[in-house]
């Protein structure tokens, strides 16, 4: 093993720079592999900032899908503080993960125009980890496995994450243990399909809220929980304004509705009762 020796063969505060192979800085992050993954199909500059984005926001997905497996794990286990964890160190995740919107967000038709051809029919419905986060928050459907029928390891990963319970569904099942009326028909429903609001559950909600001391755990949990629904929201959101600047109502790449579709997203709430049984509170 080199050492770092100044000229009176003492040690000196020089970093080692000699090293066999590759640095293990290299080994550990794989620099090289990520900074030439961009291969670019137009001539248009603005294309290498569109791709980076788009490849660093898989990134962050990949990160968020594993905080909120983690925590789902964790709630299973009934270890909550794990599970806070997980969950506050994901917000500030769905925050750089938001962030990333910002060098696409003034796009302006003819700069998106410019290489938008090279995306052919690429489109970001088709990410099968943001897809696996939608399932993490309870927004499943069967159909979007369709797409990656051609990637079996894909499949298989998104097909084992529909049928598992969401993170949301692990929480229901918490408050089911200790003891709050979390009806039969939530906790033994079809996992394989999209949550859907249930009055029981915003009532569960409405008593924790309304005496907050009485599950303090419990009531925190709400909150985190809130927290990274506003952060998803304001995900769909930034999602739509980037894309209503930048093409209008024009139909999506890959053939989807666009501006629409992304407009009936950002109109839905995830954690649904969350939201709702504030009114009563």
């Amino acid at each position: 093993m080199s050492q770092n020796l100044d000229a009176s063969g003492a040690g000196s505060d020089t970093p080692n720079l000699d090293f066999d192979g590759t640095t293990p800085y290299e080994d550990y992050v794989q620099a090289d592999v990520l900074t030439h993954l961009q291969h670019l199909r137009s001539d248009d500059p603005g294309e290498m900032v569109f791709l980076v984005t788009t490849q660093v926001m898989e990134l962050w997905f990949t990160v968020i899908v594993h905080e909120w497996e983690t925590a789902a794990k964790a709630l299973r286990e009934d270890r909550i503080p794990v599970a806070m964890d997980a969950l506050k160190r994901s917000l500030r995740e769905l925050e750089a993960l938001n962030a990333s919107w910002r060098p696409l967000a003034q796009l302006t038709p003819a700069q998106f125009n410019a290489y938008r051809a090279a995306l052919g029919e690429g489109s970001g419905f088709q990410s099968a980890m943001y897809r696996r986060m939608e399932f993490l928050l309870g927004e499943k459907s069967a159909s979007m496995l369709v797409p990656h029928r051609g990637a079996p390891r894909v499949h298989a990963e998104l097909e084992k994450a529909l049928h598992e319970p969401s993170l949301y569904d692990e929480v229901l099942r918490l408050l089911s243990r200790r003891g709050l009326p979390v009806p039969a028909e939530v906790l033994n429903r079809d996992l394989a399909q999209r949550y859907e609001p249930s009055p029981e559950v915003e009532a569960v909600w409405t008593g924790l809220y309304a005496a907050p001391d009485a599950q303090p755990d419990l009531h925190r949990l709400g909150e985190v929980l809130t927290d990274v629904a506003e952060l998803i929201w304001r995900w769909r959101n930034d999602h739509l304004v980037a894309t209503r600047r930048a093409m209008g109502a024009k139909t999506g790449t890959g053939g989807s509705a666009g501006v629409t579709w992304l407009e009936k997203r950002a109109q839905k709430n995830v954690f649904p009762e969350l939201w709702t049984a504030r009114s009563h509170v």
